[in-house]
């Protein structure tokens, strides 16, 4: 049905309940995938299973789990839980896998699931690109051909059930969130030499932070977090009931709503206003005046912290630090790694695809600091290769309390750049390829234009300062165009020259 897609990717699964996604189609898919992990293992899998509390996902969850050990896992439920959460506690754990029932940030309607993977766990060899993975054996979403394999999996029915002497039951664990902040505040610790509290917090500063969980897998977690430091700490949407008090992507539209995030900050006279999606892991940022800063700055900020601490304390490494990014993230993260002589590495767009190249890059000895995407998700290798809200709140008041400056302060001695992003319905990813083709064309022969083609196509103006991209997204039925310049008149006028390519 074009207008109830059931997406399959590198992302997982999302479609919209009880039409394209349904109790059977979940449970087909976890089972498919419960077979191809047996495959791999030879032997009874263990797969953690987590959801994001969206209401109605119980249905889904169930299913899921019933796919699971009907293919002969052993799954031990989690509940709610954060999807960075799931990836630090199977690591743990010397889990297989873990399974999330998510649609991250889309609406109410939607859910799906996604899978992490532990390579050391089921044999892999290496990623595809030449590297061992057993040299980095942590959590993370799979790389796209093993991805690929799943998704061929599932279309093909691909499940062998087990008899039931075999069938294994359930069990139940209620400590993930405990194992997540406690990773966090390690990290934190180790990376910047002091106590965590001290850390985020400076001394004797008590900082006010508000955050927005949309009723979600957020809600119990961050007060774990803060519970029993100096912040003073208000939540809006932390009841857990799965019910979204507005759309859930953290954007500026979602949350300048009345009495909303950014009512909230200056109205109870807080520091900083943090916004995750329903299955955290990604954050937005609300400055003490009330001010969205836009996603693109929580990564920007997030890598402002590493690399100055880093800088400070004398890594004794003459190897350049990397943070990996992918083709839509601004080119702050460039000005910033330029600034603190570190590189950035880009990579097509799609959490998985980035933990590939930060795994890839570490396992040849390289200094991979950082990842992330500009949509707000950060990925900090020292805590999970997951995108983490939670570690990007961390840095944030970490370089808040390192600097002593607020928010707007902080934004404002960053490089500045508008970025404009457009989006176009598309039946089909495939009805994409033919836009992308007459526009890589349309720009080849401008001498001042890189053109990268890894991903849709992204064309670059390094001279200045500019760049567009242009594909096919990963999670909805939608074509995305995105720009960025040194004013937003920049950036819009090139949306403009490229959609005189776009067809429909």
């Amino acid at each position: 049905m074009p207008d109830a897609p059931l997406m399959l990717g590198v992302s997982g699964l999302r479609g919209i309940v009880g039409e394209s996604l349904t109790p059977e189609v979940a449970m087909r898919y976890a089972a498919a995938f419960g077979t191809w992990l047996r495959t791999k293992t030879d032997r009874n899998p263990y797969v953690h299973v987590a959801r994001d509390g969206r209401a109605g996902g119980e249905a889904i969850y169930t299913a899921a789990i019933s796919g699971l050990l009907a293919t002969g896992c052993r799954v031990q439920r989690q509940g709610v839980a954060m999807t960075p959460s799931a990836g630090v506690f199977i690591d743990s754990r010397n889990a297989d896998a873990a399974l999330v029932v998510t649609a991250s940030h889309n609406p109410q309607e939607w859910n799906g699931l996604k899978i992490l993977l532990r390579p050391a766990a089921w044999g892999a060899e290496s990623d595809g690109r030449g590297s061992p993975c057993d040299s980095v054996p942590q959590a993370s979403a799979p790389p796209a051909e093993v991805a690929q394999e799943i998704v061929d999996a599932f279309h093909a029915d691909a499940v062998s059930y087990i008899q039931q002497r075999d069938l294994l039951d359930s069990t139940v664990t209620h400590d993930v969130e405990d194992s997540h902040c406690l990773k966090v505040k390690e990290a934190m610790e180790e990376h910047f030499e002091a106590h965590c509290e001290e850390v985020m917090f400076g001394e004797d500063n008590e900082v006010g932070v508000v955050v927005d969980s949309v009723n979600a897998s957020g809600s119990y977690t961050v007060k774990v977090f803060f519970n029993g430091t100096p912040a003073r700490f208000t939540q809006l949407a932390g009841d857990w009931s799965g019910i979204f008090p507005h759309p859930p992507e953290p954007t500026k539209e979602n949350l300048s709503e009345e009495g909303g995030l950014c009512d909230a900050v200056p109205g109870l006279k807080a520091n900083i206003g943090f916004a995750q999606d329903p299955d955290a892991d990604r954050l937005a940022i609300v400055d003490e005046n009330g001010t969205y800063i836009g996603e693109e700055y929580t990564l920007v900020l997030a890598a402002e912290a590493l690399l100055q601490a880093r800088v400070a304390r004398d890594s004794g490494t003459q190897d350049a630090p990397i943070i990996c990014v992918n083709l839509s993230t601004s080119r702050m993260i460039d000005d910033v790694a330029q600034r603190h002589g570190a590189r950035v590495v880009r990579t097509a767009v799609g959490e998985a695809n980035v933990v590939e190249m930060m795994k890839k890059l570490r396992a040849q000895g390289h200094d991979v600091i950082l990842g992330g995407e500009g949509n707000g998700g950060v990925i900090w290798p020292q805590v999970t290769y997951v995108r983490d809200s939670l570690s990007a709140m961390a840095l944030t008041l970490a370089l808040m309390a390192r600097t002593g400056k607020s928010v707007s302060q902080l934004v404002a001695d960053m490089p500045s750049y508008d970025i404009v992003k457009q989006k176009q319905p598309l039946a089909s990813k495939a009805d994409a390829n033919p836009t992308i083709e007459r526009i890589a064309s349309a720009f080849a022969g401008d001498a001042d234009a890189v053109i990268d083609t890894q991903d849709g196509v992204r064309i670059d103006w390094p001279g200045a300062k500019a760049w567009v991209h242009v594909r096919a997204s990963n999670t909805e039925p939608i074509l995305r165009l995105i720009a960025e310049a040194s004013d937003r008149a920049k950036a819009e006028k090139l949306l403009d020259d490229v959609r005189k390519h776009v067809s429909g």
